[in-house]
């Protein structure tokens, strides 16, 4: 395959909403660019772009596919990008690596959940969009809503240069404003004619008001605007081209990308107007502020966006050339781990199908095989460049979690090696064993997500997996003191085991003052690990309790407040006086002294009237306004406490206090109640105690789960 030099590589993103057509699109992008003779469709199961046995399945992309086409003597890798907004990882991978993101809009349905997601990323990330309103042969296509609802959210900086003569069902002409002509589809080709007389006026009027806005992205172009009046086709280009990569500009274009009509003045318009790598007007940087300028006399560094495995193959690495060469055989090194890596292949990629290159410029996108210790968020370097790292792609949090386990105990291990691939290749997910909860948690972007996951387990790894709510982290405190002792006693022969502690224990609370009614001798304050303090005081006068006793007792205290009394969560927040005990000159040891010591802590826990804290959430949700009503009344639902709301546009935004055992799938009710336009992030605040019949009830499901334990 020819190698592609830097000024000939256009990388862009097609994204959207789900059904808007960007498969579809991907596939008549690699037929007008004749890498194949036949374009297939996502209902024949023959996309070049879905391929994977889930996609084949479900009909509907659920990673991103790399693909390329040529066309004008350019070479436009594509990548293909997920539109359900559970997969918005993948979105954000694609956007860290390409030049534009093609936008794709459904002609029926306008502005959808996935058109403002991209949208949110391309101004996160300062990346250049162009709009296409697709689907323009359907029967309820309409060009000038989609345009106004473009327009509406996104701003005037929407700027069409295509409009339809004859949407609908007998769609096969548009009008270009760029070209000035004409477009008339037919039989797969495009004739271009003058304007007819009845659009004439209208696409003068838009041309000149394109022209002046594409003209104001460069001053010398300005100039020459305003001397001439208008700009020769060679100028409006370059102005075009200089407006869209500042994010001056966003055009709208028309297709059918079903029936093959637009696609390659599309194409045409890509490798015109969207800058090459080697030409944008803000490079990607590395962690240390230096721009990765795309040249191939500099030193190689190449970024890992992406991974997948095939059950052939095995572990495949997608790349992208920020600078640089790369050819076969070529050593680098992992700027992570500084360990040497060989590149055995250089790989261009069609879907699944993978061409061998002797080497990529710098600019490009490819994959590569058999790499050892490389993964997504890493950076490969030449040897004297290994302080090049290109900053890492920030991943969305996840939003929905659950708790995984086996449904055969056997299968732990090949359950916890599974979800570590997944998680591996998919950034977007979380996992983590929780030693405070007893269970490893699945944090994923929602249930659609979750149901990927599922479809992996039966069909590719046929393990049997049930997911469950995860538990709630409680903690357990006091809101008295209270008084208890406990005697252990054991004789069973030989040397027995004796031990007596009399305590006093206090809740604890910012800035007490460290005394009490018994004399102390010894203080030990503990930050725990699970929040909150523990504060040890050796009140013992007399010597009724060896001081060699005193760290048995702490330990037993501590593995009582590890599992505590009420529910089996980490308590917190007490104070442990230790007044009194009694000891035997033979029979006492450390492990007696231990249990006298947890239990005699355990009895005065029950009586000190003992609360539960719940985890309490700051959470910002961010909804359409005409759904603010619907959403607040459901936080309130959810024990919420709305502590305001700030307005932006469209959007308002809902600040509240949640507790964590309200929010369980939160994202699903919120995005019935938005129609998929609300999105949210919780961030941890406090523990609070819960209210006395949330309390009742939560010690009643755990006396209930102890006794079926028993």
């Amino acid at each position: 395959m020819k190698v592609y030099q830097t000024s000939d590589i256009r990388n862009i993103a097609l994204v959207g909403g789900a059904k808007s057509g960007k498969t579809t699109m991907a596939e008549a992008m690699a037929f007008c660019g004749g890498l194949i003779n036949r374009r297939g469709t996502v209902d024949g199961k023959n996309t070049i772009s879905d391929y994977r046995d889930i996609e084949l399945d479900r009909k509907y992309s659920v990673e991103t596919s790399l693909m390329y086409t040529e066309f004008g003597g350019k070479k436009i890798n594509i990548l293909d990008v997920p539109g359900f907004a559970d997969y918005q990882g993948e979105l954000a991978a694609a956007f860290n690596v390409v030049e534009a993101a093609v936008v794709v809009v459904n002609a029926q349905s306008g502005v959808e959940v996935g058109t403002e997601i991209a949208y949110r990323y391309s101004n996160k990330l300062n990346t250049p969009m162009l709009f296409v309103v697709n689907h323009l042969d359907a029967e309820k296509a309409n060009f000038d809503d989609s345009v106004n609802q473009l327009k509406d959210f996104f701003g005037n900086k929407c700027t069409v240069l295509q409009f339809p003569v004859n949407q609908g069902l007998g769609f096969n002409q548009v009008v270009d404003i760029v070209a000035n002509k004409l477009l008339t589809f037919k039989d797969g080709k495009m004739e271009m004619a003058d304007i007819p007389a009845e659009h004439a006026g209208k696409a003068e009027e838009m041309r000149m008001a394109l022209v002046e806005e594409a003209a104001a992205a460069d001053d010398e172009l300005m100039e020459k605007y305003f001397e001439n009046g208008d700009l020769t086709p060679e100028e409006l280009s370059k102005a075009l081209r200089l407006a869209i990569d500042k994010r001056d500009l966003f055009p709208i274009l028309c297709t059918s990308a079903k029936e093959n009509m637009g696609v390659g003045r599309l194409l045409e318009f890509i490798g015109q107007n969207v800058p090459a790598p080697n030409e944008v007007a803000e490079f990607k940087k590395t962690k240390a502020g230096k721009e990765l300028k795309c040249d191939n006399a500099n030193p190689t560094v190449a970024f890992a966006f992406k991974s997948s495995k095939d059950k052939n193959l095995g572990e495949i690495t997608y790349l992208r050339l920020f600078d640089g060469e790369l050819a076969e055989a070529q050593d680098v090194i992992n700027s992570v781990n500084q360990s040497k890596e060989r590149v055995s292949q250089v790989l261009i990629c069609s879907g699944k199908d993978r061409q061998r290159v002797e080497k990529v410029c710098a600019g490009d996108i490819f994959c590569t095989i058999k790499l050892k210790d490389v993964k997504i968020n890493q950076t490969l370097t030449s040897p004297k460049n290994t302080d090049d790292v290109v900053e890492e792609i920030v991943f969305p949090t996840p939003i929905y979690t659950v708790a995984v386990k086996a449904a055969n105990s056997n299968d732990d291990e090949k359950v916890g090696a599974a979800l570590k691939d997944m998680c591996n290749s998919d950034r977007s997910l979380s996992l983590e064993n929780s030693r405070e909860l007893r269970q490893t948690i699945l944090g994923c972007q929602g249930e659609l997500h979750l149901n990927t996951v599922k479809w992996y387990f039966e069909n590719q790894y046929k393990l049997g997996v049930n997911f469950t709510a995860p538990n709630v982290p409680y903690r357990e405190t006091i809101t008295k003191s209270a008084e208890a002792m406990y005697r252990h006693k054991k004789q069973s022969g030989g040397s027995g085991q004796f031990g007596e502690v009399h305590m006093l224990i206090e809740p604890y609370y910012e800035g007490m003052p460290n005394q009490t009614k018994y004399p102390i001798r010894d203080t030990q304050e503990y930050n725990l690990d699970w929040g909150g303090k523990l504060i040890f005081n050796n009140c013992i006068v007399g010597g009724s309790i060896d001081a060699r006793f005193m760290p048995a007792i702490l330990k037993g205290i501590m593995e009582k407040m590890e599992q505590g009394p009420l529910t089996g969560s980490y308590a917190r927040d007490i104070v442990v006086n230790i007044y009194d005990g009694k000891m035997h000159p033979v029979d006492s040891n450390e492990t007696a002294f231990k249990i006298a010591g947890r239990t005699a802590f355990r009895e005065a826990f029950k009586l000190a009237a003992p609360k539960i804290k719940e985890p309490i959430y700051d959470v910002a949700v961010t909804v359409p306004t005409e759904s603010q009503g619907g959403v607040m009344t459901d936080l309130q639902g959810r024990r919420a406490i709305v502590m305001g709301m700030d307005a932006e546009g469209k959007y308002t935004t809902l600040r509240a206090k949640a507790p964590l055992a309200e929010m369980n799938r939160y994202c699903t009710a919120l995005s019935s109640l938005t129609s998929g336009r609300g999105t949210f992030t919780m961030t941890f605040s406090s523990y609070e105690l819960v209210p006395a019949d949330v309390q009742q009830a939560l010690l009643k499901a755990y006396e209930e789960a102890a006794n079926e334990e028993e």
